[in-house]
């Protein structure tokens, strides 16, 4: 069974930082590109961030840019994404996802297969 779960959510500060985890089981990461999404109560899903099966490409919206890293381990078959600098914001429940590819690039924009549950991050004072 096909199944990405995510970690690592949590209250934090504004200023603060998370690094959330994204474990695949029942298949391997290595042929897939994989995005962190999120949701607020009341909005639209948003494309987080995305990186390419091999990890050489990498992209971001541009409310993360520069606050946000996302990075994969292909031998522990686990997705991360740091967040640092965390902003009131960026509360939200965070989904990770993935896509079988052919090409080494990503897109928030492809029609992902596998979703994760979700994690919620809540930034507060």
């Amino acid at each position: 069974q096909l199944q990405l779960v995510e970690s690592g959510g949590g209250l934090v500060q504004p200023g603060g930082s998370l690094r959330l985890s994204c474990a695949a089981s029942g298949f391997a990461l290595d042929y897939f590109a994989i995005a962190w999404f999120r949701q607020a109560p009341g909005k639209e899903r948003e494309g987080v961030s995305c990186i390419s099966k091999s990890g050489g490409s990498t992209n971001y919206a541009d409310s993360v840019k520069g606050r946000f890293t996302i990075s994969r381990d292909n031998a522990k078959n686990t997705i991360y994404l740091q967040m640092n600098s965390l902003k009131l914001e960026d509360t939200a429940v965070y989904h990770c996802a993935a896509v079988p590819v052919l090409g080494d690039r990503c897109s928030v924009k492809y029609e992902y297969d596998y979703w994760g549950q979700g994690t919620q991050v809540t930034v507060s004072s």
